[in-house]
C-alpha cells in the first residue's frame, strides 16, 4: 500500500487566505457571508479602525454580528477589486478598493485586510482604511 497516496496534503496559509478572500469579497457583494463565517475559527478576533465594532473584538459570535451589519450598511453592496497580496507563514494581507453605496450614499475605499491563518481556517483579521474621497 503507498502511504503517499493515503494522505492529503493540507492548504497552505495563503491557499486557505485566497478562499476566505473570495468568501470575504462575496459577502461583500451579495451580503452572503456563509461561506466566510465558516472559515472562521471558534476564537476568531478581529480589529476594526472606526465605528461600533471600533477596536479588538472576540469570538465568532461577535464576528458574524459584524459580518451582519456590514451588509445592512452596504445595501446593494460592494464591488472590490484586489490591488495586492503580501504574505507571510502565518498572515497574508490583502490591498483593495471597493465600490458601491454606504447608508444609500456613493462610497469609494482602499482597504488593507490581514488574515491570520491556523490550519485551514482564519484565526484574525484586521482592517485598515482610508478614503478615496476628497483630501481636507
Amino acid at each position: 500500500e503507498n502511504r503517499l497516496s493515503m494522505s492529503k496534503p493540507g492548504l497552505s496559509p495563503l491557499e486557505v487566505a485566497h478562499l476566505a478572500f473570495q468568501e470575504f469579497s462575496d459577502g461583500l457583494a451579495t451580503g452572503n457571508w456563509d461561506g466566510f463565517l465558516e472559515r472562521l475559527t471558534d476564537d476568531f478576533s478581529f480589529w476594526f479602525p472606526s465605528g461600533m465594532y471600533h477596536g479588538l473584538n472576540q469570538g465568532k459570535p461577535r464576528a458574524e454580528e459584524f459580518f451582519r451589519y456590514v451588509t445592512t450598511a452596504f445595501t446593494p453592496g460592494l464591488t472590490v477589486i484586489l490591488d495586492g497580496v503580501t504574505s507571510n507563514e502565518t498572515t497574508v494581507m490583502f490591498e483593495l478598493r471597493s465600490e458601491g453605496q454606504l447608508n444609500g450614499q456613493p462610497y469609494k475605499n482602499r482597504v488593507a485586510v490581514a488574515f491570520d491563518i491556523r490550519g485551514e481556517k482564519i484565526c484574525g483579521y484586521r482592517e485598515y482604511f482610508g478614503s478615496d474621497g476628497k483630501s481636507y
